[in-house]
């Protein structure tokens, strides 16, 4: 069936490239937490205000006890909970120090005590949120409906309802409704809230779009090949929210350590309390001394240490394609000190290209003519070398002529009459003996290939039997395949290993290319296994990176593993710790940079926490600490780890980590 698109539009406003797709964040007041913290402190600064004013208690009492009210019940609540499940929650010690301060008169401090606390939970919240925000805003870019053309003509269809197959009509300055490859037209399409990219990418039939980007000015007629709810956009938005779930080996040390600290410092309060009462302390110092030791010693700042910097480096490298699956696997990144590449669809594109043409003496044909030849009998193929030589005679400009009786021989190749010969493209009565690398898209019933020439593979082009030339053809590399290993070596200070089950020219050729001293090819799975294992046994953190079935043990085996995600087996996707989405290979040194970036992070967050309650812990010990300043200090503290750990999210971050390679956008 083919449906006609007529081009002839009524004139549409074509945005700016520039325009941003609208940002989803959460109000401040839309959080509970916000609004318990608000109401508590609006009564706590009436309440002062009268106090400071000489009014009766009467008058300002009730407020404060307002005060304690609706900035301690939730975590009270809690607070209980956690004790029931025998547990101690700081929550819960803040609550009891507040109480405690008042009841030895120090209703206003233990009433700032509740409206700082209150406020610090209200504000980490609120960083939560954000962190969700900064991903969950991208389903803002993907538009809620699309235009389906079918075969009685155009009709308005809710994205959700989109089905792989589907064919949309996207006029100029429409976002694209779904993930797919165009038909027919030609454009620009403003990938930058998606990719990166600051300008405009010319699209054309064949090439890819994403839901949500910004088509350009003119129409394009796209087949969807990814069902809604599998789209980059809601795979990063999925895997990011489950990932949000974990929780890295520091922070669950931490939260181990942490019921045991909990513990102590409630033995510690009591002996502070206790002890000077025994050498005759007056009973109201004691409480006080013992109530702001409790406060500034809770370990509230190193409980949120962690996590902030883990999550918004997972947030921000979702933004930029890489889906990182857990805080663990973040955390994992980090610590790698050697990689391990695959070749096939990795440093490589696993797709085919010509790349000699050779046609024998006394054939009569120029290598033009050999080439389109050979594309005319392998039109009709699917094999992906067909598709390979038919793509480089169009990207010539050459002519393909019709071809009838085509027929594809299992083992040996095609034949089929072009211009009145049977033409035939594959292997020869003696063929060259050698191992092929057909790409993870190879079938046994497609086009043969009878061997190998530096690591090219290497067809036959005949005419009624006789020889007339050959083609080689080679797996594509990476155009930046040479930029990212560098960085690489960079990173871990010594260069990749190239492990592949390719033959040894092909590697040889491609290690060449990409600067990788240590190849080791013709490999099994189990070989990849075993290699990963030597470089770990022998101290090394493996990062292991790779896209196919073969790979998947690799993956598993490795200390953290990253699969290209565009070309990659439902094996390799679900075994690897994260998952390139568009196949953009200098993004695996950028999140390792920033797995690294979070790593420090975390270090500086435990050394502020730190810092501070041993000072504020000592002042109270060795001198005399009023009660508020031990408050803002122990809060102010917790406000800045959470703070600092969302540094993350900014676009800077992930930019310091890019690979510096020419040519690159994004």
């Amino acid at each position: 069936m083919v449906v006609r698109v007529s081009t002839t539009l009524t004139p549409v406003r074509v945005p700016s490239p520039a325009r941003q797709a609208p940002r989803r964040r959460t109000r401040v007041l839309a959080l509970p937490e916000a609004r318990w913290a608000l109401a508590s402190t609006v009564a706590f600064l009436v309440a002062l205000t009268l106090d400071l004013g000489g009014l009766p208690w009467w008058a300002y009492g009730p407020l404060y006890a307002v005060a304690y009210a609706t900035g301690g019940w939730e975590p009270a609540l809690e607070g209980i909970r956690a004790l029931r499940g025998r547990t101690l929650d700081v929550d819960l010690l803040m609550i009891v120090a507040a109480l405690g301060a008042a009841a030895i008169g120090q209703v206003r401090d233990g009433a700032l005590l509740i409206v700082i606390f209150a406020t610090s939970g209200a504000l980490e919240a609120l960083a939560t949120a954000r962190t969700a925000d900064s991903v969950r805003g991208l389903l803002d870019l993907a538009p809620s409906m699309a235009t389906r053309v079918t075969e009685h003509g155009e009709e308005p269809v809710p994205t959700s309802e989109l089905a792989v197959g589907d064919v949309l009509l996207i006029r100029p300055g429409e976002r694209i409704g779904a993930d797919g490859r165009i038909l027919d037209g030609a454009s620009e399409a403003d990938q930058a809230t998606i990719t990166g990219e600051p300008l405009p990418v010319t699209k054309g039939p064949g090439d890819e779009v994403f839901a949500g980007t910004l088509n350009g000015t003119g129409v394009l007629r796209v087949r969807v090949e990814r069902d809604p709810a599998d789209s980059v956009i809601t795979r990063i938005v999925t895997l990011v929210e489950e990932a949000s779930r974990t929780k890295a080996p520091t922070q669950l040390f931490i939260e181990k350590v942490e019921q045991r600290y909990a513990l102590g410092i409630v033995i510690a309060t009591l002996a502070v309390f206790g002890v000077p009462l025994i050498f005759g302390a007056g009973l109201t110092d004691a409480l006080l001394r013992a109530m702001t030791f409790m406060i500034v010693a809770s370990p509230c700042a190193v409980v949120l240490a962690t996590m902030p910097p883990l999550l918004s480096a997972i947030a921000n490298a979702g933004r930029h394609g890489v889906l990182v699956k857990s805080a663990v696997a973040m955390e994992r990144l980090g610590e790698v000190d050697a990689v391990a590449l695959d070749k096939t669809g990795t440093l490589t594109e696993g797709t085919p290209e010509v790349s000699a043409v050779r046609p024998l003496p006394g054939s009569g044909l120029t290598p033009d003519a050999l080439l389109a030849l050979a594309a005319a009998a392998e039109h009709p193929s699917e094999h992906p070398l067909g598709r390979a030589v038919v793509r480089a005679a169009r990207e010539r400009g050459l002519r393909i002529a019709d071809a009838r009786d085509f027929a594809a021989v299992p083992g040996r190749g095609v034949t089929a009459v072009v211009g009145g010969r049977v033409t035939g493209v594959g292997r020869a009565g003696d063929p060259v003996t050698g191992s092929v690398d057909l790409g993870p898209d190879a079938d046994a019933d497609a086009t043969a290939v009878p061997g190998t020439e530096d690591g090219d593979t290497v067809v036959l082009v005949t005419g009624d039997g006789v020889p007339l030339g050959t083609l080689a053809l080679t797996d594509r590399l990476r155009p930046h395949a040479p930029a990212t290993t560098a960085a690489l070596t960079a990173l871990t200070g010594t260069a990749p290993v190239l492990l592949t089950g390719d033959n040894a020219r092909a590697a040889a050729r491609v290690a060449e290319a990409t600067g990788l001293v240590d190849v080791r090819a013709d490999l099994l799975p189990e070989g990849k296994v075993d290699a990963v294992r030597q470089l770990q046994d022998a101290g090394r953190k493996v990062l292991f990176v790779g896209d196919g079935v073969n790979d998947a043990p690799a993956l598993a085996a490795a200390h953290s593993g990253v699969a290209m995600g565009r070309a990659g087996s439902d094996l390799a996707l679900e075994t690897a710790d994260a998952v390139v989405v568009r196949d953009e290979l200098t993004t695996v040194p950028s999140v390792v940079r920033l797995s690294r970036a979070a790593r420090r992070l975390v270090v500086q967050n435990l050394v502020i926490a730190g810092t501070f309650i041993t000072g504020l812990v000592l002042w109270d010990l060795l001198g005399h600490l009023p009660l508020p300043l031990g408050v803002a200090g122990h809060e102010g503290s917790t406000v800045i780890v959470g703070l600092n750990g969302l540094r993350l999210l900014r676009e800077s971050a992930w930019r310091s980590g890019q690979v510096p390679v020419q040519g690159t956008r994004g």
